[in-house]
């Protein structure tokens, strides 16, 4: 297993739409291993293929340990990730990613899911998602189509940048136009 570089917003790649994984072996198990040590190591609750520069329909995730909540404390690997069902309430949360570092902001999504893909070994899988769970499946599936959480900003106020050891710095219109522009 290895670390491996993560791109960050402005990098082409990030904006362009993952191809469907055809081929499930070592190289795959390999690639989904590298990407679970690179989340854990970035502290993320996800990471997609396309966010490493690997433009495969593959995405991992993992939520920490929560008693009250029984899809916490273990990793999903998922591939070819399709969501199926959405539930017709939405809810806002906050969201970040490990491609726009200090970078969070507010962004409004189904409350629960129910994503069909396939494991590592290509066998399918159907998984219903709620809470974070489904917002994290909802954002790496994004990134499988070349969408950052940013482009679903609309207000300034929406959007603000948390800088590690020094205070929070306000979003300005100019910021969040800059942070928000695709690549």
């Amino acid at each position: 297993m290895a670390i491996r570089q993560i791109l960050y917003a402005g990098d082409p790649r990030l904006r362009q739409k993952a191809k469907p994984v055809k081929q499930f072996g070592p190289a795959l198990k390999a690639l989904a291993d590298d990407m679970l040590e690179t989340m854990h190591a970035a502290n993320g609750l996800g990471l997609a293929a396309p966010q490493i520069g690997v433009l495969q329909r593959l995405f991992v995730a993992y939520l920490p340990k929560d008693e009250e909540d029984p899809q916490s404390g273990k990793n999903f690997v998922l591939v070819n990730p399709q969501i199926v069902q959405a539930s017709p309430e939405s809810v806002e949360g906050v969201e970040g990613c490990l491609s726009i570092p200090s970078w969070y902001g507010r962004v409004a999504r189904p409350e629960w899911v129910v994503v069909k893909a396939m494991n590592v070994h290509g066998k399918p899988i159907r998984i219903k998602a709620h809470g974070m769970l489904a917002r994290v499946f909802q954002h790496e599936i994004d990134h499988l189509s070349g969408v950052l959480f940013v482009d679903y900003i609309r207000k300034p106020e929406d959007l603000w940048q948390e800088l590690p050891e020094e205070e929070p710095k306000e979003s300005t219109p100019e910021a969040a136009t800059a942070v928000a522009q695709p690549a």
